[in-house]
């Protein structure tokens, strides 16, 4: 197996990076620039590239991203506080981002002798992102093998997709992954704020797994407060 892994830089796909690795097929990492207001995630993606030392394909989507309006990560929109899976999270849906870039990574990976595209998509996406269930995994998979049949046979390996942010927290972890080394917030300061959704769920995460927690967040004790108010909902 030869896989060509789409890593934003965050936790997650920088954890499936990590494992992949350590189970030999990882041939290179594919990032996007869409011109997102937390495109410092890129540097962290380059980072996780150099560590691995695999081939690192950065394609500029700013053109498409200035066209994918609505968004708070592409548009001058606030990114909304708050527990991730609140309806507000809404406001930081890209559509079709997924989609596009998976096509894109699909292509790299036709091009180069791949046969498998890792994409970290994980259950918690589920509440928000259309493009990360099980349905969509399952039918992109096979509009690709329609797509290239005949010229590559390519897998569609999303691993994450039922397991929670916990999870993938202990599997990064487990494989050596500098979790520190990793970055989540949606408004792309210079610390994690610790209020936006990605923040909330990160901090959460940790804390379930039962793994400190190595992230400085501007403020580390928000996400208490709105896990509680999404429970008591």
């Amino acid at each position: 197996m030869k896989t060509a892994l789409i890593c934003s830089g965050g936790l997650d796909s920088v954890s499936l990076a990590h494992i992949t690795y350590r189970d030999g097929t990882l041939t290179r990492l594919v990032s996007f620039d869409y011109d997102q207001r937390h495109r410092k995630e890129l540097d962290f993606a380059t980072a996780c590239a150099r560590r691995l030392a695999v081939p690192h394909h950065i394609v500029d989507m700013r053109a498409v991203g200035a066209a994918l309006t609505g968004s708070a990560l592409t548009d001058d929109i606030d990114v909304p506080d708050g527990h991730y899976a609140e309806d507000s999270m809404a406001l930081t849906v890209v559509p079709n981002r997924n989609a596009i870039m998976l096509t894109i990574a699909f292509g790299i990976a036709a091009a180069r002798g791949d046969n498998a595209v890792a994409l970290a998509v994980h259950g918690g996406d589920h509440f928000i992102y259309p493009d990360c269930r099980p349905a969509f995994i399952d039918r992109f998979g096979a509009m690709q093998r329609a797509a290239l049949d005949g010229y590559a046979d390519i897998a569609l390996h999303a691993p994450f997709v039922s397991t929670d942010k916990a999870g993938i927290v202990a599997a990064g972890a487990e494989a050596g992954t500098p979790l520190a080394e990793t970055w989540s917030c949606y408004k792309g300061g210079a610390l994690h704020c610790g209020r936006c959704g990605t923040c909330v769920e990160r901090r959460e995460a940790f804390h379930l797994a039962g793994i400190p927690d190595p992230t400085t967040y501007a403020d580390p004790d928000f996400w208490r407060t709105a896990t509680n108010a999404h429970a008591g909902a």
